[in-house]
């Protein structure tokens, strides 16, 4: 049910895999994404398991409307149900114990945490939102709250990888050129990009050093979702809070 995980001087990183919930096939087993076509139920069901599971209230777990972009939103609380779900692909808190979480099936998932000034992030970074710079929106919000760089701990979770991740060659030019560390090539020799080594690069950039990245590659792994193996699929969760 849970994945890699981490805590480092109070902060929290978690990863999902695929197991340990109730939704049923093409979603088996632990979806936890609200608009991939599963039973609502069931992903209520997932998500109050997985919060469960990492000792967490799932009533205290903020989401996203995911959309590939590069806004951000700070949160001090959950979103007021009447207003719905705004559509960001990063959300930063200063409020210690609310968890924020990012949805991904491929992309890469940012858990982004400053423990002392008590800062914590999650971003979603596709390939489009990657080039379109979420992390570092991500992260220079965190610095207005009070964030140093130097302080920060980047975790990256499951992720497909530059051997898998093919793309046409136009494609592959026109977002090296705007980040050169996502340039890739297919274990089968064609044109690919790595969005979680550009994510990396861009860090590095902003001044965070203290950075893991997930060995683990959706597209290659049967315990985790791949939307690019299997496109009709469920998601999985990164979760990030602060004591």
């Amino acid at each position: 049910m849970i994945g890699p995980r981490d805590t480092v001087n109070g902060a929290h990183f978690a990863f999902t895999d695929r197991w340990g919930g109730v939704s049923a096939v093409p979603y088996e087993e632990l979806n936890l994404g609200g608009a991939v076509g599963d039973d609502p139920g069931a992903v209520r069901a997932n998500r109050a398991r997985a919060a469960a599971a990492l000792g967490l209230d799932a009533a205290d777990v903020v989401w996203m409307n995911q959309v590939h972009g590069d806004d951000v939103a700070v949160v001090d609380g959950p979103w007021d149900p009447a207003a719905g779900i705004p559509a960001v692909d990063a959300l930063v808190t200063a409020r210690r114990g609310l968890a924020l979480a990012v949805l991904t099936a491929d992309c890469t998932p940012v858990l982004l945490a400053d423990p002392v000034a008590g800062i914590a992030a999650a971003a979603h970074a596709g390939r489009p939102g990657m080039v379109a710079g979420v992390v570092p929106a991500a992260v220079r919000t965190m610095v207005e709250l009070g964030a140093d760089p130097a302080r920060i701990t980047a975790r990256t979770g499951p992720a497909v990888c530059g051997r898998c991740y093919e793309v046409p060659e136009a494609m592959r030019a026109e977002v090296s050129a705007s980040e050169p560390a996502a340039y890739a090539e297919t274990s089968w020799g064609t044109p690919a990009l790595d969005v979680s080594a550009g994510v990396h690069a861009q860090l590095e950039r902003l001044g965070v050093r203290d950075r893991e990245r997930s060995s683990v590659c959706t597209r290659e792994s049967d315990d985790h979702f791949s939307y690019r193996r299997d496109r009709t699929t469920g998601r999985l969760a990164g979760y990030v809070w602060l004591d």
